[in-house]
């Protein structure tokens, strides 16, 4: 049987994004280990839901809600927010793990809640539907 080449590049180029995304992903679950002296380390159960985040390996806030990654970004005031909430600004990534864990009630986390934007499904929320 002989394969056409579309379906090959098809099957390379699938193979390719899974590998980078597991890859990525793992990352981001490796480097969200509470260590001794962080700052920004937390490893709580808040809502119902296992909450574990801390600083990333440049520095920056890393938050998993579940084992899923959490977007925090920073504010021009200091604070952070998260795709779930944009528009409440909180003094720490705890606190914005928290209100995140808060407006999600009892919608699993969305795996796109680890990047900024909307899903491809267009839900600007990190909530599934």
């Amino acid at each position: 049987m002989i394969v056409p080449r579309r379906v090959a590049l098809r099957s390379l180029f699938a193979l390719a994004v899974t590998a980078f995304t597991g890859g990525a992903l793992a990352r981001i679950t490796t480097t969200a280990q509470p260590a001794p002296g962080d700052p920004l380390a937390f490893d709580e159960m808040y809502g119902g839901r296992h909450i574990r985040g801390g600083s990333g390996p440049s520095g920056e806030p890393v938050a998993l809600v579940d084992g899923r990654p959490l977007h925090l970004m920073r504010c021009a005031d200091g604070g952070y927010v998260t795709p779930i909430d944009h528009y409440e600004s909180c003094p720490t990534p705890l606190a914005a793990t928290r209100a995140a864990v808060d407006e999600l009630g009892a919608a699993p986390l969305s795996r796109y809640a680890a990047a900024h934007g909307t899903h491809p499904g267009g839900s600007p929320r990190g909530v599934h539907a």
